[in-house]
């Protein structure tokens, strides 16, 4: 198994020697290009990622414009959980903002572990929670916070990955303010 996998997963819950074998041979090992698409909108998203290397992000259209919704990176999780769980038509994108190396799981695959493997429920979990709490914070932090303290909380936040190589134009959508007023707030701090 993939070391920054296996840390992620043994920080949830314990697994024997068994049990990691098994996980290990549920999850996929896939190569992504820049721009590529990991799961698109209008389809039933059947995968939850694990960027081994590499930068994704979670994207919708509202009147013709893409809207960030969440950024990945290297030892980070990305999926469209709403289509996942639900198994119903995704919303939104997950694409590729740089060449991605990804271990990728199913929901089939998922549904097999939480049936054999008493402690991967908790690692279901987990992410759903987690998934839940960014999601809740996001939607808090764009409807009650100014642009600036946005920025600067991303800044304390995000991964230097995502800070210093995702294209502006993808971190001023995430945070709901213009490319325009985001290089002023920029410029104002440097």
């Amino acid at each position: 198994m993939n070391s920054s996998l296996q840390k992620q997963i043994l920080s949830i819950a314990s697994f024997s020697e068994n049990e990691i074998e098994k996980i290990d041979s549920c999850f996929e090992h896939e190569k992504f290009n820049a721009k590529e698409y990991l799961s698109s909108m209008g389809k039933i998203s059947n995968k939850i990622f694990f960027i081994i290397e590499g930068l994704a992000r979670v994207h919708y259209l509202k009147d013709g414009k893409e809207i960030t919704t969440y950024l990945s990176c290297n030892e980070g999780f990305i999926a469209s959980y709403s289509s996942f769980i639900n198994q119903s038509p995704s919303f939104e994108n997950i694409q590729c903002i740089e060449d991605c190396e990804v271990l990728s799981i199913s929901f089939e695959k998922m549904q097999f572990l939480y049936n054999k493997i008493p402690n991967w429920e908790r690692v279901g979990r987990i992410l759903a929670e987690q998934n839940y709490l960014c999601m809740a914070d996001r939607v808090l932090k764009l409807q009650m916070i100014p642009a600036k303290e946005k920025y600067l909380a991303f800044l304390e936040s995000a991964p230097a990955k995502i800070i210093q190589r995702t294209p502006l134009i993808y971190i001023a959508s995430f945070l709901g303010i213009t490319p325009e007023s985001l290089s002023r707030i920029r410029q104002s701090i440097s």
